[in-house]
Formats: C-alpha cells, sequence, structure tokens
C-alpha cells in the first residue's frame, strides 16, 4: 500500500479545539471540494517528491519519493513521536478521507492518538475508518464558498463523527450569508448539539475578504442561543509564523 503525500513534518495546530498543541502532520493530495480560500496546492499526481521534516521541530526538511510506502511514512511518523511527545497525529489535506484506507493501516501501525481534519462530505470512507479515530475537526462548507449546497451530506458524516471527539469549524468571511450560517447552526443543533462549534474568521485569500468584527460576534451571539459552546478561533500558526 502506497500514497502521494506533501508533506510530514512536527508542528503546533493551529485551529480549533486544539489549538497550540503539538502534532505530527500528514498532508495527504486531493480533494472532493474546490473552496474559494484554499491555500493549498493538492491537486492529484502534482508531487512527485514528499516533503519530511529531517526532525521532529527542525523545520528541516528532505525530499522522498512519491508513492510512499505504508511502512515508511509508519516509520516516520513513529520517530516523530519518539523524538517529542505530541498531542496527535493530523491526517489532513486536501481532503484525508480519500486515503481512508491508507490511514487506517498507519493507525494500526503507530502508538498515538489519530487526528481527522476533514471537509466533512465523506461519510462512507469515515465509517469504514471510524474505529481507528480519535479526534474529528469537521468543517462545514457553505454554499457561497464551494458552490453547492452539502448539507445532507454534512448530516450523514455529523451523525457518525459525534461518536468521537467532535469540534466543527465554519469559516465565516465577508461573503458568508446569513441564512447559510443560521442554517449550519440548525443542522448542528438537531444532529451533534454537545460538540463544540469553532467560528473561523476567514484568513483572506483567493478572493475571499475578512468579516468585519462585528459579523463575527453576532455570528457567535446567534450560535450561543442554540448551542452550549461556541469559541471565536482564527488560524493562529498564520499569526506566528508556523507550518
Amino acid at each position: 500500500m502506497e500514497e502521494n503525500i506533501i508533506e510530514i513534518f512536527s508542528s503546533i495546530q493551529g485551529e480549533g479545539k486544539y489549538v497550540g498543541c503539538r502534532q505530527v502532520f500528514v498532508r495527504f493530495e486531493g480533494c472532493n471540494l474546490s473552496c474559494r480560500y484554499c491555500d493549498t496546492e493538492n491537486l492529484p499526481g502534482t508531487h512527485a517528491m514528499c516533503r519530511v521534516e529531517s526532525e521532529a521541530g527542525s523545520r528541516r526538511f528532505e525530499d522522498w519519493k512519491n508513492p510512499m510506502p505504508l511502512e515508511q511514512v509508519s516509520r516516520i511518523i513513529g520517530e516523530m513521536l519518539h523524538a517529542l511527545p505530541h498531542q496527535a497525529v493530523s491526517f489532513t489535506g486536501g481532503e484525508p478521507l480519500l486515503h481512508a484506507e491508507f490511514i487506517r493501516a498507519v493507525a494500526q501501525g503507530i502508538d498515538g492518538s489519530i487526528f481527522l481534519e476533514t471537509n466533512g462530505t465523506l461519510y462512507e470512507p469515515l465509517e469504514r475508518v471510524i474505529s481507528h479515530v480519535d479526534i474529528i475537526s469537521m468543517d462545514i462548507k457553505f454554499p457561497s464558498v464551494v458552490g453547492a449546497e452539502l448539507w445532507e451530506a454534512h448530516r450523514k458524516f455529523l451523525g457518525i463523527a459525534r461518536r468521537k471527539d467532535l469540534y466543527v469549524k465554519a469559516v465565516v468571511s465577508e461573503e458568508t450569508q446569513s441564512e447559510e450560517f443560521r442554517q449550519a447552526v440548525g443542522l448542528l443543533e438537531e444532529t451533534a448539539p454537545e460538540a463544540l462549534l469553532v467560528i473561523q474568521p476567514v484568513t483572506p485569500y483567493g478572493g475571499c475578504k475578512a468579516a468585519s468584527p462585528q459579523k463575527i460576534l453576532d455570528c457567535q451571539a446567534y450560535a450561543l442561543q442554540r448551542l452550549k459552546d461556541v469559541r471565536v478561533i482564527p488560524q493562529t500558526h498564520k499569526m506566528i509564523g508556523q507550518m
């Protein structure tokens, strides 16, 4: 078993519930969506080499040939976990659930918590890997960003993901419509009301503009009337120059 991987490195989780925690990141190629604010070049087949950090936290990288064999990826992750305590191993992308079988195989070969960063649409692959996942960071994707309504896919995904330590991110920009934000809150209230909702002010990119401070406060005020835990957390790793 082998996969094309963009990079493997040790850094600080910059978003969501576990912001500030040290994690090993494994970034896969490919995504089933195209979000306007995405800043990751993840097209399949465009990475002949995988950037692998030579030592956990060193910010020095070596190029390893893609596709990466399962045993090689597991060994690299294991060495980083051994070199320095990490809160979890984060599988990200792109969309990591396009590689669910590979993630499941890696998870069986390493000693660490498995953290999944996902766009929350691929519920069938999630079902196949859920028993090996500890933490799920799920995005709710607004129609204004992806050009399509994904509510039903999100509903099915939440029904599975709520079995684990789940939190949900909603990236809010100037373009975010009040009705789509309210629909997202309603979906979470109905399907996984115990989950943390993180309102993430967009980091402007690809034409998306930052939401006003008032808009962010209004979104949180609305959500707090319906959900137990609603926090505003930006992309902190961008602020401090971390990967």
